[in-house]
């Protein structure tokens, strides 16, 4: 498969632009700490899902000293409908511990800080440190991400670490945290795993599906 030329690439990123100009994070939340553990909810579980358990979650649990105070039996049965709900839990009560213990009860806004909690890969902390903080240290590279990079022309590598390294080479850096946003849009609205609408793709010019 070839991949997308720099003239291409920019006329890409013009278009999907134009077709999603406002796009920003699905998941709800009020604070930043709530985007962590809504992010590391939302592996193999849909936004739609996430909201919904959040929602009830952050209402019942509104400071993150609640989250190390709780039991992990009380906090499983609480984000159970997520799926993994064992290691989600495990994975949010020991963020919270070490939040509260280490950076005295605020989220930290570097990439290395927040590979230190548990639970936090690249694409959490990169979801984070772009929502919360406005800062493009990567690319969030999900399942969306993953798929339309490969279909569309912008990396032939399989893991998200790797074709994050691809996609930092191609796009500019003031494009790091839309470009994750608009291709997740992209990837639910029209360019699902299953099957994928290319004639109604807007982009459809520009895909190595199609060139």
């Amino acid at each position: 498969m070839k991949l997308l030329n720099k003239k291409q690439i920019n006329e890409l990123l013009t278009k999907l632009d134009e077709i999603y100009p406002q796009t920003k994070c699905a998941l709800n939340y009020q604070k930043p700490w709530q985007l962590l553990f809504a992010v590391i909810l939302s592996a193999q579980c849909t936004d739609v899902r996430v909201n919904i358990i959040t929602e009830k979650l952050f209402k019942k649990y509104p400071k993150i000293e609640d989250f190390c105070k709780i039991t992990q039996e009380e906090l499983e049965n609480e984000i159970k409908s997520a799926g993994f709900y064992r290691n989600k839990a495990k994975a949010i009560k020991g963020s919270a511990e070490i939040i509260i213990k280490q950076f005295d009860g605020q989220l930290p806004n570097t990439m290395e800080d927040l590979l230190k909690l548990p639970g936090v890969a690249r694409k959490t902390a990169n979801v984070t440190l772009g929502e919360c903080f406005g800062r493009a240290e990567g690319i969030a590279v999900d399942t969306h991400v993953k798929r339309l990079a490969g279909r569309i022309g912008l990396s032939k590598e399989k893991t998200p670490e790797a074709i994050e390294k691809d996609l930092m080479k191609i796009i500019p850096q003031n494009k790091w945290i839309d470009i994750s946003h608009m291709l997740i849009t992209h990837g639910r609205n029209i360019c699902s795993a299953r099957k994928p609408e290319c004639e109604k793709c807007q982009i459809f010019d520009l895909c190595m599906k199609n060139l």
